[in-house]
């Protein structure tokens, strides 16, 4: 890939990303009651906390990932977020004939979200992001730990 156009691919990456989580968290928010009767039919105890827990990940974190900042933390929480939550919300092996088949499709989905989080988490945000701005800023401090200066 040329490289002129590898911070905007990565840009990209991140957008395209990131939408499924902030659009997820704010129907969460806006449909509150439906979430609700949705998560109590898969037998989730503490609705009001994971519920609120689950919006603050989506929207908090997604917004993290969006503008690049501290990206791979940000990649590494969705990611591990989206494990229980594939597990539980998208049990394929529990269905039969075109339920079975939908809920496989979001199984799959979330799967291959997880392998695009796990690049950012491996590689960071790129050079259009808040972290390579942040990255900048320290460079000019030889004293800044080096964890602090890594993108």
């Amino acid at each position: 890939m040329s490289s002129a156009f590898q911070p905007f691919a990565s840009l990209m990456g991140r957008v395209l990303i990131s939408v499924i989580f902030l659009l997820s968290g704010l129907s969460k928010i806006t449909n509150w009651s439906g979430i609700e009767g949705y998560m109590a039919s898969h037998g989730i105890p503490a609705i009001p906390f994971f519920l609120t827990m689950a919006i603050l990940v989506e929207v908090g974190v997604g917004l993290a990932l969006l503008v690049g900042y501290q990206t791979r933390l940000a990649a590494l929480v969705l990611m591990l977020y989206l494990i229980p939550t594939t597990l539980i919300f998208h049990n394929f092996w529990a269905f039969h004939g075109v339920e079975h088949q939908n809920q496989m499709m979001h199984f799959l989905k979330n799967v291959a979200i997880m392998g695009g989080l796990l690049e950012f988490y491996a590689v960071g945000a790129g050079s259009l992001s808040v972290d390579a701005k942040l990255a900048s800023r320290y460079t000019a401090f030889p004293f800044w730990p080096r964890a602090q200066r890594s993108i």
